[in-house]
């Protein structure tokens, strides 16, 4: 059903196609940001991402209480006080969650890091490695999986790390241009930038409404994948967290697209043609100069700081991740005590 692949000259259909997004060959990857597997399966994406909110979403439906029991049978086995079999049962079920996606995506699943470990670099890199052994536990290569890591001065150094040898990341709840340039001189294999929750603050703080041409998320995507095209960067740009239609179609051409199923459900009801808007081979047109912050900490901070947008939705964003996990792991912890 879904999605159409184009690597710089050549496109081949992966799976057969409907999508008005995709019917004009526009080049992006379409992946399910969903935990509910079942509608994932619903539409058939390249690959699929998962956060704590969705995981949290996906475990209230009785349908996944099997995947729950397995996280938590597994907690048990490794043993330890109630704290720390918490701990392994949310591992296990983010992985768990991960293995029946990858059951139906040809691709990749994301597997994120606990948000609390936004800001230890260390505690990042030894969680990651900890998601990939349960992954290689289950026969599931390394390849076949990105370890999810905001976008925080600490997380884009582990994920440079992580990369090295060979764990492959994708950088979230990303919103400020500093941190999309640290991002690739870091290697990331993918950030995600959120255009969606963008959108939210500016509407909020200044009271507009957005057209999809002017809405503030899409330009920041816009500005990113142009600026890596032109410096030559490798890290693939995923636009997430959409709003509407109309946002994806103002993509169309992005490496890669994160939908939820509703609107996938609502391109896949379209016919309207969709033109390419973002074109690698064009990208030079707009003629950003080259800036560095991987190696520079107060400038990164300095310029995370100075852009309020970024700053308050990376924080927010991380709160929110990290009050689902616990809301996840507490529950787990009322099932080990059963």
């Amino acid at each position: 059903m879904y999605s159409y692949w184009l690597s710089s000259h050549l496109w081949a259909p992966a799976l057969t196609c409907h999508s008005s997004l995709l019917s004009n060959r526009s080049g992006t990857v379409v992946v399910s940001d969903s935990g509910d597997f079942e509608a994932i399966g619903a539409y058939k994406p390249q690959d699929a991402t998962t956060n704590p909110s969705l995981i949290l979403a996906a475990t209230k439906m009785g349908s996944y209480d099997k995947v729950i029991n397995a996280a938590v049978e597994y907690a048990k086995k490794k043993g330890g006080d109630i704290d720390v079999q918490s701990e392994n049962a949310l591992d296990a079920l983010l992985v768990e969650f991960g293995k029946e996606i990858l059951k139906i995506v040809p691709g990749r699943v994301s597997t994120e890091v606990d948000a609390k470990f936004s800001f230890d670099e260390q505690g990042t890199i030894n969680k990651a490695h900890q998601i990939i052994k349960l992954y290689e536990e289950a026969g599931i290569s390394k390849d076949r999986v990105l370890i999810k890591i905001a976008s925080t001065w600490e997380g884009i150094h582990a994920a440079e790390k992580l990369e090295k040898e060979g764990i492959h990341c994708n950088l979230t709840l990303l919103f400020g241009f500093a941190q999309a340039v640290a991002c690739a001189e870091a290697g990331v294999t993918l950030i995600s930038p959120f255009v969606g929750r963008i959108l939210d603050w500016y509407k909020k703080s200044t009271g507009e409404e957005y057209t999809a041409e002017t809405d503030p998320g899409v330009k920041s995507v816009q500005r990113i994948f142009n600026y890596y095209k032109q410096h030559g960067y490798k890290t693939i740009v995923m636009g997430a967290s959409f709003r509407n239609v109309g946002e994806i179609k103002e993509l169309a051409g992005c490496d890669y697209l994160t939908i939820a199923p509703k609107l996938l459900e609502e391109l896949q009801k379209s016919n309207d043609d969709v033109p390419k808007k973002l074109d690698a081979s064009t990208s030079h047109q707009a003629s950003e100069e080259k800036v560095s912050f991987l190696n520079d900490e107060p400038a990164f901070r300095w310029q995370l700081f100075d852009d309020n947008m970024a700053f308050d939705k990376l924080h927010e964003g991380i709160r929110g991740f990290a009050k689902d996990g616990a809301t996840c792991k507490d529950m787990l912890k009322k099932k080990l005590q059963e």
